[in-house]
């Protein structure tokens, strides 16, 4: 718990905090080093998730019989937590994504095939889904996957694909029958390496996320054996995609709020040091009134996200809820972000200064994950 976190965590056990604090530890010896060197290639070195998995770190939430540490998802929402505040990319929010759609969909087959794998970090999963013509409205998608024989013929292409030059396991989305709709989307896994026709294009060049890879994915006649099919018949994606979205809602917000109070601390420590006009920025009374603007939105909202952690442990984070925290909490990420960036004056414009990343990699929370536009379309329909 931070300076700045007066609440209880109501579902921090001792398990869960000893967890933490030995992510912490581990992440900042052998990971936050690296980081620039990450932003610098727009990747992160592959074997790195090896070292994660090992530590038992990389899907703890997952029963040790599919090579998980039988944790909960509040470990893996820890892990989230302390992978934003040191800059590390966090790549590992779409592998668990990944790994949940095989954990809930696959057969027992899939499953051993796959999760233990993806426990140990041999396997980096991504899941491509936005296209060219198609991001939050899924029924646009047009990749098609062709029944042929024993395989599906894949056809398409894919964008702004998180972890899609690194990943070695695809959770694809694609249209299996031509009828419009969530009724016509499947989800289809691929195994990448030696994949015949299957291409990745440009990593993207990002504003923020620079060391986390982003990328165009090609699909050219690519085959792939009919048994990787998730959910044992074709037309399930709409289902179970929405199915994960209070999970995948709830690893946004907690990574929105883990970023807020790592830049209020900074903003504190750098206003009570820095010298203006014989006092200290601090010493002014905007900028105490401003900070404590910020710090009073960095508590409501840890108040809030803490309640959707606890509900979502007990089953009870509805979808609407979930919408509420990505959305509001990625407003208020941008918002607090950019006060708190304005009292580094021009430093707070450099990018070697951790403000300025931290700002930079924020704006993309109110865009990935669903527009917040559509999260308060979707809020709407549920007044």
């Amino acid at each position: 718990m931070t300076p700045l976190q007066t609440t209880p965590l109501p579902w921090m056990t001792e398990d869960i905090a000893m967890f933490r604090d030995a992510a912490r530890r581990f992440i900042e010896g052998e990971l936050a080093p690296h980081c620039e060197r990450w932003r610098k290639q727009g990747f992160v070195d592959c074997e790195v998730w090896r070292k994660v998995g090992e530590m038992g770190m990389l899907l703890p939430e997952l029963d040790e019989e599919w090579g998980g540490a039988g944790g909960n998802l509040a470990h893996q929402l820890v892990m989230v937590e302390e992978l934003g505040r040191a800059e590390v990319p966090v790549s590992t929010s779409v592998h668990t994504i990944a790994a949940h759609y095989i954990l809930d969909y696959g057969t027992d087959e899939q499953k051993r095939r796959w999760l233990p794998k993806m426990a140990s970090g041999e396997l980096l999963a991504g899941i491509a889904m936005t296209e060219p013509d198609a991001g939050s409205d899924l029924q646009g998608i047009r990749t098609r996957a062709v029944h042929d024989g024993d395989d599906y013929v894949i056809n398409g292409a894919k964008t702004f694909i998180t972890n899609g030059a690194t990943a070695h396991l695809l959770v694809v989305v694609v249209r299996t029958c031509a009828e419009k709709g969530g009724k016509g989307l499947s989800l289809i896994v691929l195994e990448t390496e030696g994949l015949a026709g299957f291409r990745v294009g440009r990593i993207l060049d990002k504003i923020g996320q620079k060391g986390s890879d982003t990328a165009e994915l090609f699909f050219d006649d690519v085959r792939v054996p009919a048994a990787n099919l998730l959910g044992g018949a074709e037309g399930q994606a709409f289902a179970q995609l929405m199915s994960q979205l209070p999970y995948e809602r709830m690893l946004l917000a907690v990574l929105a709020i883990a970023v807020i109070e790592r830049a209020l601390e900074l903003t504190i420590d750098y206003t009570k040091a820095r010298k203006a006009f014989g006092q200290t920025v601090f010493d002014f009374q905007n900028t105490r009134h401003k900070l404590a603007e910020c710090a009073t939105t960095a508590h409501v909202m840890r108040v809030f996200v803490n309640d959707c952690i606890q509900r979502l442990l007990d089953g009870r984070l509805d979808a609407t809820a979930a919408y509420m925290a990505k959305c509001w909490c990625s407003e208020q990420q941008c918002k607090v972000l950019d006060e708190c960036l304005q009292f580094f004056g021009g430093y707070g414009y450099m990018s070697e200064y951790p403000i300025a990343r931290l700002w930079a990699d924020a704006r993309v929370q109110k865009i990935y994950g669903g527009t917040n536009e559509i999260m308060k379309e979707l809020i709407a329909r549920a007044l």
